[in-house]
C-alpha cells in the first residue's frame, strides 16, 4: 500500500506520512486558516474522465492556484491551465507504483513549489518535468507552445532525470547534469520538489532501493537543498531519510517528540507569551511564534545535550517589518530577558553562503531552562524558507541599482545564482577529469559550515571551515593565486597553511614574478574545490616540472653535514686573509656557528692539522674548546676588510625563490661559499648560507637586499649561543 502523502507542503515545518509505516510527523502552531486536504486520487481519477474545459481552470489544480496567488496575486494562470491539460491528457493511463493514477506526482511536485512562492514559469515547467521522458511529447512541442524557457527547464529536469547517481559513470554523468541545468537554479528546484514527493512515497519500494534512494537523497540532493536556502525541503527531506536509514533512532525521536507534545507546561509557550509582553511595551510591531524542531534536529539536540527539557523542543521565532527592527527587538530581549550573549550570532550582517539572513540568540528562563531565538524580517523569513526559489525569475532584466558586472566584491550579479553555484560552475570547467570533480563536490557538499573572512579592502570571502589561506588566495584572485607567497593574518605573517577562522582579516601577499608557479604542498593545505581543482589542474599540465625544479634546487644546495650548519664549513680559498693569529703558518678558519667578522671581539683555539679556529668570544663553542683543553691562540683583525659570515634566511615555500635569493646575493658582491636550503616544514623554508665578503661593511646592505626578495620574511646572522642552550 502506497505511504504517499496528500497533504501540501507548507514553508517550514510540515506534516508528511513516510517512507514506512508512519513517517515524521512534526507538531506545528498554525499558521493560517486551515484548507481542506488536498485528495490527489481523487482528483486523478477525475482527471482521467477527461479534459477540463478550456475557459476555466481545471478542478484539479484548484490547490496550485490558491498557494501560487498567495504569492503572486496578479500572475498570469492561463499557462498552469494549458501545462495541465497537456500533462493529464499525455500521461493518461499511467499509473504510478503505488496504483495512482500518475497526474498525481507531478501535481503534488508543483505544489510543493508553489507552497514555497515559485513563481509561474517554473511551476508551468514543474507540471510538464515528466512529460517528455514518459511520454510522447516532444521539446520542440514544449518550446511552441509555452517558450523558450519552460522548454530549457523541462529539458534540464529531464537531464536530471537520467542521472543514475549509482551507476560508475556517476561523477561524468553529473558533471554534465550541472553544466546543462546549473546556470538555472530553478532546474534544480523542481529537481528536489520531485525527490521530496518520490521520497514521501518510497513506501512501495523494496527496502533495498529504499535504502540507495535514501543514501544518494542524503549525499547530494539534501547538500543542494542547503546551498540553494530551501529549508522547507531540506528539513523534510532529512527527516525522511531518517527514518529509513536510521529506523530505531528514528522512532526513539518520535516518542520523544510525542512525549512532549503530551506535557501540559510549555515553557517555549510561556517565553512567546513574555516575549510579545516585552515588544508590545516596547512598541515593535512583530509576531512571535513557535517553532518546533524537526526530527533530525531533535535526534542531534539529544546527542549533544542527553536529557532534553521541554524548551529544546523547538525555537522561537520573531517577525518583524523593517531590518532595523530587527536589532530593536533584540536590544529589547536582552534587556529585559536573561540573554545567553554566547549564542548571539548576527547573520543579517553576514548573510551566510546560501543567502540566510537572521539575527541568532537565546534568553533563559528562572530554572535554566534556554531558548533559541530567531530574529528576521518577513522577507527574510521567506528566503530562509525557500532559498532561491522565493527569488523570482532569473531571466528578469537587472534592476537599476545593480551594476553590469556584479557587486563590488564581485561576488554575484544574480541574486537566484548564488556565490557558491557560479564557483561550482567555473571550477567543474576547470577540473582536470570527471573523478577530481566529483570528490571535490562531494568534499564541498559535506561542508556544512561556512566563515566569512575580510580583505583589507573590506570586502568578504566566504569560505568553507577549516580553509586556509591557500584557499582564501584561489578565493579571491583564481589562478593568479599561483603567484601568491603568503598571507598576514590579523596583521601577524602568516603561512598559506594557516587555518582561518571566522572573522579574520586575511590580507595576501602576492609574487611578482609573472611566472610563478604553485608548489604541490599546497595541495595538502588546500580544502575549497577551486584551490585544488586550481593547483592540480597546473601540475597536471606541468607533469615533471615540480619535479625537476626540485632536483634543481636539491643539486644548488648541498645536502648538510652530520654536524649540522653549526659545523665549520670547508674553504674554497684562504677564509682567514683578514684574521691575524699568533701561531705563524698556521691555517686560519672562521668558525661556521658564529661566523665572525670584523669588528666582532674574537680568539682563536688550536685544532689538528695545524689549523686555528676563530670564535666569537661569546660563543657557547668557546666554553667547550676550553673545558676540552684546546690550546687558546690570540686573533686580531688586520687590515683587510673582507671577511666571512653565515646568514639565515626565513621564506615562503615558492618557485624561483633559491634563484631570486642568489642574485641578490651576488649583486652585492657577496661569494657563496656553502648553501643548506631545509625541507620545507608548514611551507617555511629556512636556508643558510656561508658567505665571502669583500668587505664586512657590506654586511648591512647585504642583509637589506636579501630580505626585499619576495617570500623572504626575515635574515639573521648565526647568533652566538649562551652555555647551557
Amino acid at each position: 500500500m502506497s505511504a504517499e502523502a496528500t497533504n501540501p507542503a507548507s514553508p517550514g515545518p510540515v506534516v508528511t506520512s513516510g517512507p514506512a509505516t508512519s513517517g515524521p510527523v512534526t507538531p506545528t502552531a498554525p499558521r493560517r486558516k486551515a484548507r481542506a486536504r488536498l485528495d490527489l486520487r481523487r482528483l486523478g481519477r477525475a482527471a482521467l474522465l477527461g479534459p477540463a474545459a478550456r475557459d476555466r481552470l481545471p478542478d484539479a489544480i484548484g490547490h496550485v492556484v490558491e498557494a501560487h496567488r498567495a504569492h503572486h496575486p496578479d500572475a498570469d494562470l492561463e499557462p498552469l491551465r494549458r501545462a495541465y491539460v497537456l500533462a493529464e491528457s499525455s500521461h493518461r493511463g499511467q499509473m504510478r507504483k503505488s496504483g495512482e493514477p500518475y497526474i498525481t506526482h507531478p501535481l503534488a511536485v508543483t505544489l510543493i513549489l508553489a507552497e514555497l512562492g515559485a513563481e509561474t514559469t517554473t511551476l508551468t515547467a514543474s507540471l510538464l518535468h515528466d512529460t517528455v521522458e514518459d511520454t510522447d511529447v516532444t521539446l520542440d512541442q514544449v518550446g511552441e507552445q509555452f517558450g523558450a524557457e519552460v522548454r530549457f527547464l523541462v529539458d534540464g529536469v529531464t537531464k536530471l532525470e537520467k542521472v543514475d547517481y549509482g551507476a560508475a559513470a556517476e561523477p561524468e554523468t553529473f558533471r554534465k547534469m550541472l553544466v546543462a541545468t546549473g546556470n538555472d537554479v530553478r532546474v534544480m528546484s523542481i529537481k528536489l520538489a520531485d525527490r521530496l514527493h518520490n521520497m514521501r512515497t518510497l513506501g512501495v519500494m523494496r527496502p533495498e532501493k529504499q535504502e540507495r534512494i535514501a543514501k544518494v537523497t542524503r549525499d547530494v540532493l539534501i547538500p543542494l537543498a542547503e546551498r540553494l536556502g530551501v529549508q522547507a525541503l531540506k528539513t523534510e527531506l532529512e527527516d525522511l531519510v531518517f527514518a529509513i536509514l536510521h529506523p530505531e533512532e528514528y522512532e526513539y525521536t518520535r516518542e520523544l517528540i510525542v512525549d512532549n507534545a503530551s506535557r501540559a507546561d510549555d515553557p517555549l509557550a510561556e517565553m512567546a507569551e513574555r516575549m510579545r509582553t516585552v515588544l508590545r511595551d516596547a512598541d515593535i510591531p512583530a509576531e512571535v511564534l513557535i517553532r518546533p524542531r524537526h526530527f533530525v534536529s531533535v535526534h542531534r539536540v539529544a546527542r549533544k545535550r542527553g536529557r532534553l527539557r521541554g524548551s529544546d523542543f523547538g525555537r522561537l521565532l520573531v517577525l518583524v517589518n523593517e531590518d532595523a527592527d530587527c536589532y530593536g527587538v533584540l536590544g529589547e530581549l536582552h534587556t529585559c530577558m536573561t540573554p545567553v550573549v554566547s549564542e548571539f550570532k548576527d547573520f543579517i550582517a553576514v548573510p551566510k553562503f546560501n543567502l540566510y539572513q537572521s539575527l541568532h540568540t537565546a534568553v533563559a528562563r528562572e530554572d535554566g531552562q534556554v531558548a533559541e531565538v530567531l530574529i528576521r524580517t518577513h522577507q527574510m523569513h521567506k528566503v530562509a524558507e525557500a532559498g532561491v526559489v522565493a527569488l523570482g525569475n532569473p531571466y528578469a532584466p537587472p534592476s537599476e541599482e545593480r551594476t553590469d558586472d556584479g557587486t563590488a566584491d564581485g561576488e554575484r550579479a544574480d541574486p537566484t545564482r548564488p556565490g557558491w553555484l557560479s564557483r561550482l560552475l567555473d571550477w567543474q570547467e576547470a577540473a582536470p577529469d570527471p573523478d577530481t570533480f566529483w570528490s571535490t563536490l562531494r568534499e564541498d557538499l559535506a561542508q556544512d559550515r561556512e566563515i566569512t573572512v575580510f580583505r583589507p579592502d573590506g570586502g568578504t570571502l566566504g569560505l568553507p571551515d577549516g580553509a586556509t589561506c591557500v584557499d582564501a588566495a584561489y578565493a579571491q584572485y583564481g589562478e593568479d593565486a599561483h603567484a601568491c607567497i603568503g598571507a598576514r593574518v590579523n596583521g601577524r605573517l602568516a603561512t598559506l597553511s594557516t587555518v582561518l577562522g571566522d572573522g579574520d582579516t586575511v590580507q595576501l601577499l602576492m609574487g611578482q614574478d609573472p611566472a610563478s608557479e604553485p608548489s604541490r604542498e599546497w595541495l595538502e593545505h588546500a580544502h575549497t574545490p577551486a584551490a585544488r581543482i586550481a593547483i592540480q589542474r597546473w601540475l597536471a599540465t606541468h607533469p615533471s616540472h615540480d619535479d625537476t625544479r626540485q632536483e634543481a634546487e636539491r643539486a644548488e644546495a648541498p645536502r648538510p653535514s652530520s654536524d649540522g650548519p653549526a659545523a665549520d664549513v670547508p674553504a674554497t680559498r684562504p677564509a682567514g686573509a683578514n684574521a691575524i693569529v699568533d701561531q705563524p703558518g698556521a691555517t686560519v678558519r672562521l668558525a661556521g656557528c658564529c661566523t665572525p667578522v670584523p669588528p666582532d671581539g674574537v680568539i682563536g683555539f688550536a685544532v689538528r692539522g695545524g689549523a686555528v679556529t676563530v670564535h666569537r668570544v661569546e660563543c657557547a663553542a668557546v666554553a667547550r674548546m676550553r673545558s676540552a683543553g684546546r690550546v687558546e691562540v690570540g686573533v686580531r683583525w688586520g687590515d683587510t676588510t673582507g671577511c666571512r659570515v653565515t646568514l639565515f634566511a626565513e621564506s615562503f615555500g615558492r618557485p624561483h625563490l633559491l634563484a631570486d635569493l642568489t642574485e641578490a646575493m651576488a649583486l652585492e658582491g657577496a661569494e657563496i661559499v656553502s648553501a643548506i636550503v631545509e625541507p620545507p616544514s608548514q611551507q617555511r623554508v629556512r636556508h643558510t648560507y656561508t658567505l665571502q665578503l669583500p668587505d664586512a661593511a657590506l654586511l648591512p646592505a647585504l642583509m637589506r637586499a636579501m630580505r626585499n626578495v619576495p617570500g623572504v620574511y626575515d635574515v639573521s646572522r648565526a647568533q652566538p649561543q649562551t652555555p647551557g642552550t
